[in-house]
């Protein structure tokens, strides 16, 4: 062999070194990943008060769309989707919360927005929901429209998007209105069945599971109207690139894996397949998710077992007590809005 030849292939062999991913044992974690993991816990930030997405029942268990994808990110790390430790936060207190480190993540009906992002030092993981908002009214109070509101009082939650969002809608239009804020949106609503508001608002999956929650759910009117674009996502800290990886494919996994079809009740049956696209997400072959996230290569085996896919949190969740359909936050196949990037 000549010696160009060799120093030639020689380079081509450091190359290739230099560009295969790392194991997973060999990869670099990060400080909120390496904390969970001496700690054998996620602490995540989520509400408690929101059925359908974080509500805790009187025995103190947590459940909820939301409270689903901290299980999730908890499975994929530790392997345990019940090794997490709930922190209930309010709307208020999500970025003091996010910033001192007393949550690891946020996942709590949080819209996406440039402050945010910029103010709060977050990272925002893919849309798990996307969302708008709106109003309710009480049935026999004859508003049918928002222009019905001029001169009266509409209640919501202090430190969330509603309040810029529906002064911007009453002003745009020329309507003067009082505006109460509570902390939790359970206060709004117990002033609005007391009589204090002629309205409330909030996100619109709120609304629906607020409405579908009380005891007389006809007494409640959602009106006719989105007023903005809330797409909802868990946020992690910017100070760990590696954790805010992990949660991103942790959620594109669970989109990705109601694509291939894969749930809960059938994952095993797909280790033996021999797509190769399936093979690297679940963990079998070359190029495996695990090794650059620095996780187990089976990670998404782990979180589809424990929570199942996206379709099936959704169901759980939001369709069967609450009717919620999908509209949206239908997979892109089905003309809607989820949509995973490419597993390789």
């Amino acid at each position: 062999m000549g010696k160009k030849l060799f120093v030639f292939l020689s380079l081509l062999a450091l190359l290739a070194l230099a560009v295969a991913p790392l194991g997973a044992q060999d990869r670099v974690l990060g400080e909120i990943t390496q904390r969970i993991i001496d700690r054998g816990s996620l602490i995540c930030g989520v509400n408690d008060v929101l059925p359908g997405f974080g509500f805790r029942n009187e025995s103190g268990e947590f459940s909820g769309f939301d409270v689903d994808v901290c299980r999730a990110v908890a499975a994929a790390i530790l392997g345990d989707a019940n090794a997490v430790t709930f922190r209930p936060t309010t709307g208020a207190d999500r970025p003091t919360v996010l910033a001192s480190g007393e949550i690891d993540l946020l996942s709590r009906n949080t819209t996406w927005t440039l402050s945010r992002d910029v103010e709060w030092g977050s990272t925002f993981a893919p849309t798990t929901f996307y969302d708008g908002q709106g109003i309710m009214v009480r049935t026999d109070s004859g508003l049918a429209a928002i222009e019905d509101l001029a001169g009266g009082t509409i209640c919501t939650n202090a430190g969330t998007t509603t309040e810029l969002n529906i002064t911007d809608a009453m002003q745009s239009r020329g309507l003067e209105f009082n505006l109460q804020t509570f902390q939790e949106f359970n206060g709004a609503m117990a002033a609005f069945n007391e009589g204090a508001c002629d309205a409330v608002t909030t996100d619109i999956s709120g609304l629906v599971s607020t409405k579908g929650a009380s005891a007389d759910p006809g007494s409640y009117t959602i009106l006719e109207i989105v007023l903005s674009k809330e797409p909802l996502g868990p946020v992690s800290p910017q100070s760990d690139a590696q954790f805010a990886d992990i949660v991103r494919w942790v959620v594109y996994g669970l989109i990705q894996a109601e694509e291939f079809g894969i749930t809960s009740e059938n994952v095993e049956e797909f280790l033996t397949s021999e797509d190769p696209s399936i093979q690297r997400f679940l963990g079998v072959g070359e190029n495996l998710a695990g090794d650059y996230l620095g996780i187990d290569n089976d990670f998404m085996v782990t979180v589809i077992q424990s929570v199942g896919n996206y379709g099936e949190i959704y169901e759980r969740n939001l369709t069967t007590p609450f009717g919620l359909e999908r509209g949206v936050n239908a997979l892109w196949t089905d003309g809607g809005l989820m949509y995973s990037m490419p597993f390789r």
